[in-house]
């Protein structure tokens, strides 16, 4: 024991540096405050219901209807208990407050992966800490999105698996990656780990072109064929996820067109301008060297009163108290340091100054191999991000990509080179620590680097002009409506303008000028460290340092303390309106129509309600389909009614007086219908619900014609059918018909999963009205349920519960096989 912890000692150290880094930066959540995260507030809402009977069962249902009328829960919040990764998040979830758990997640995950490249722990943790302070990942933290976070988070040790694998660690190295890629899935961010999947391609393609170079071909196919059965079993462990997720994809939004008719909706994926709408400026990347290039966050929150802009306002005689406020008024027309072409951002992706510096010297001396893929798996990465702006090979992956087209924002593949960036930089260091060629030449790359880097930033500080314009493109637009509200005062309008593009190359030069200093001092420490001026170990501690510095003040700018905030304001975020506590009396079952805002860009309703609005990425295709067709405009009362939409809220001009509108027409919970229309397809589904009764007819696609026997149905005025319990997974019914009866529910159609049951015995079902649940029922007086029980979950459970046993004893075994060769088991992580 006492050797294991004189062999770990440095790494224990380490850890606990990490832990006193992340416990500092939020030394709020220590003072018992919670960090405001926009999306977490919304998947609150979203996961009202759930987590309600989750404290009455113990277990979450699979299916809400607090959103959209009702979808499955599985994007939602769902429990996997045969998944052993589960526990290992809760494990980092328990020990640590949100967001230190992420940060340190970032962290480790990182410092494992310079270990297994064989670096000093302290340059390791210099790697890791570049990787983990990266602008992005803690905009995403700010901004609530935990998930792609987490993501993010093992994307370095999967790396570090699959290079172990490829160094012949072969049980080890594929245990290792199919516990993190387990772990990786388990997130359940599909969009972070393709990208992750593409780069890796990538990677094994060079793996494979150097062993048939090598003549190691047997051994790249034993490596690979571990990495293959790791993957897999990593698949099985989470296969309850993957399976509901891959049966709900299809029918959700990212999933293929119903209708032929709107020839602008994409018959597969997403649409191609929704996909592309955050695409990444291709001279934004300056961004990567200079955070405010382009004018950093969306707003004004970096004009201070001494701006140019404020001080155009007050040449125009607006008192100085009011100027913060006439900003933020103008804000809303165009008024924004921000100038790129995003809709609006919430920070750039700055990756370091003394990373880019170190990253370009990277691309000079390192001659490991992997400097190849981490160039060619970049660049991929950085021309797929710009988008709608060089579609050349973007629209070859979004169209011709398995999956590609499902994902939008395609900015976000940058993860993978905020990543990659920093190896490369890092094994530049490594390469000058323990360098055996002529330090002349070190030098003068060293000075190739510098030129290179120090060049660019010195014409940002020097004439920023020739480089960027820093106008946005609706820049004249933005004139013209400032001319409007000044009521026509041109002149004040272009002083405005002009002076807000002032203030941007004011931010972009400051910046330049900060960047400048600490590529100096990273090319200064590189120097000391050619020469040997220093121990390579006090210059890795110093470059761990300065780096820290560098993004931890950068970082600040979009995660800082004032974000935090006392636990019981979260509490107070979802108030019940004298409206909703109103509604809230009526304890029958029924659906709410909130008008008061955009009921599709919140999930407040959601809290309250089982609402027709909410929020979430990825709805059902069909309730989508049927929103653009019957609420664009104005809004289908017939559709309300079959929806069950008791109430809708409204309110005045001034949004403060809302007002409830009782609709006494809502269909109910289910009802019997005299008769049956059928149609053709989709197409004349549609059309068909735009103007009918739904209490007199249903109509039926004709695919489900065998459905119906005509010859025994009939209407019985004095037959009734209701519901007699609630539950999201469990919806029980109680009818009476002197004949077999066709009958209505204001459910939502879902065909993996739902099953319907008259007396216990299980009876077919259809769909009717383009998206809802139908059947025909048998007369008398009967008991009637609808359960939720997707095979693809339960089944998938079983599977998870048998890998997750193999993965624990495959990683079991390693871990005996290691500690059988502690020597070799401690080269991997110290070189």
């Amino acid at each position: 024991m006492n050797n294991w912890f004189k062999r770990n000692g440095i790494h224990l150290a380490i850890l606990g540096i990490f832990i006193a880094i992340c416990f500092v930066y939020f030394s709020p959540a220590l003072q018992g405050k919670a960090l405001f995260q926009s999306d977490v507030i919304q998947a609150q809402g979203m996961q009202k219901e759930i987590m309600d009977f989750k404290a009455k069962d113990g277990k979450g249902p699979l299916w809400t209807n607090s959103m959209f009328g009702g979808m499955p829960s599985y994007q939602i919040w769902v429990q996997y208990p045969n998944n052993i990764t589960t526990y290992v998040i809760s494990f980092f979830k328990t020990i640590f407050p949100n967001p230190i758990d992420t940060v340190l997640l970032y962290l480790l995950g990182a410092y494992f992966l310079f270990c297994v490249l064989r670096m000093n722990p302290w340059l390791a943790a210099a790697g890791a800490i570049a990787f983990a302070f990266s602008s992005y990942n803690f905009q995403i933290i700010d901004a609530g999105h935990s998930n792609k976070a987490i993501a993010i988070a093992f994307f370095a040790p999967i790396l570090a698996g699959i290079i172990m694998t490829f160094r012949r660690q072969y049980l080890a190295g594929a245990a290792v990656t199919a516990l993190f890629l387990a772990i990786e899935i388990r997130t359940n961010h599909i969009q972070m780990t393709y990208y992750l999947f593409l780069a890796l391609l990538i990677f094994v393609g060079i793996e494979l072109y150097h062993a048939i170079k090598a003549k190691t071909t047997k051994e790249f196919v034993k490596s690979f064929a571990y990495l293959a059965t790791a993957a897999v079993l990593s698949i099985a462990v989470n296969a309850g996820a993957l399976w509901t997720s891959y049966e709900y994809a299809k029918e959700s939004t990212r999933g293929k067109s119903n209708l032929t008719t709107d020839k602008s909706e994409p018959n597969s994926g997403l649409d191609r301008d929704y996909a592309y709408a955050w695409s990444q400026g291709v001279g934004e990347s300056l961004t990567f060297l200079v955070p405010n290039a382009y004018g950093g966050a969306s707003g004004v929150a970096d004009l201070g009163t001494d701006s140019e802009v404020a001080k155009a306002l007050g040449s125009k005689g607006i008192p100085a108290e009011q100027i913060m406020p006439a900003m933020q008024q103008l804000s809303q027309v165009g008024l924004t340091t921000y100038w790129g072409d995003k809709q609006f951002t919430s920070g750039p992706w700055y990756f370091g100054a003394i990373i880019c510096f170190l990253f370009v010297l990277g691309l000079f001396i390192v001659k490991n191999r992997i400097k190849w893929w981490i160039l060619s798996a970049t660049l991929l990465c950085l021309i797929l991000s710009f988008g709608r702006h060089m579609p050349f090979l973007s629209d070859i992956f979004f169209n011709y990509f398995p999956l590609y087209n499902k994902f939008r924002a395609v900015e976000s593949i940058l993860v993978i080179a905020a990543l990659l960036v920093p190896v490369l930089a890092i094994l530049a260091v490594k390469e000058v620590a323990f360098h055996t060629e002529d330090s002349k030449k070190l030098k003068k790359h060293l000075l190739y680097s510098l030129y290179i880097t120090g060049g660019l930033l010195l014409i940002l500080i020097a004439v920023p002009t020739v480089l960027l314009n820093f106008r946005t493109s609706n820049h004249n637009q933005f004139i013209e409506q400032l001319t409007q509200m000044t009521n026509g005062d041109r002149p004040f309008a272009d002083s405005v303008a002009n002076a807000l593009i002032q203030d941007r190359i004011s931010l972009a030069r400051m910046d330049a000028l900060r960047s400048l200093v600490f590529v100096l001092i990273g090319a200064g420490l590189i120097w000391a460290l050619i020469n040997k001026k220093l121990s390579p170990q006090i210059i890795f501690i110093l470059l761990a340092a300065v780096i820290l510095g560098d993004m931890w003040n950068i970082d600040r700018r979009y995660l800082s303390n004032e974000k935090f905030v006392e636990k019981n304001v979260l509490a107070q975020q979802f108030q019940a309106r004298d409206v909703d506590q109103m509604i809230m009396r009526d304890t029958s079952n029924y659906r709410v129509f909130d008008l008061t805002g955009n009921p599709f860009l919140t999930s407040t309703p959601s809290y309250f309600h089982k609402s027709l609005g909410g929020y979430h990425a990825a709805k059902l295709k069909r309730y989508q389909e049927l929103l653009d067709k019957q609420f664009n405009g104005s809004i289908n009362e017939d559709v309300l009614d079959m929806l069950n939409t008791k109430y809708v809220i409204t309110a005045d001009q001034t949004g403060q007086k809302q007002t409830i509108q009782n609709r006494d027409s809502a269909a109910g919970n289910a009802w019997f219908v005299p008769s049956v229309t059928y149609v053709k397809d989709d197409d004349q589904e549609m059309s068909a619900i735009s103007s009918f009764d739904p209490k007199k007819v249903m109509i039926v696609a004709e695919e489900y014609k065998p459905m119906i026997d005509v010859k025994r149905i009939g209407y019985d005025s004095n037959g009734f059918i209701r519901l007699t319990s609630y539950h999201p997974d469990v919806m029980t019914y109680e009818y009476s018909s002197g004949k077999d009866a066709l009958a209505v529910f204001s459910e939502m159609y879902y065909k993996h999963g739902w099953n319907a049951y008259v007396d216990g015995e299980k009876i077919p079902y259809f769909r009717a009205n383009y998206l809802l649940r139908a059947a025909q029922l048998p007369g008398g007086n009967h008991k009637l349920e609808f359960k939720f029980e997707p095979t693809s979950y339960y089944t998938g459970e079983i599977i998870s519960l048998i890998a997750s046993i193999v993965l624990v004893l495959a990683l079991v075994y390693a871990m005996y096989l290691e500690a059988k060769r502690p020597e070799e088991g401690a080269k991997v992580v110290k070189g």
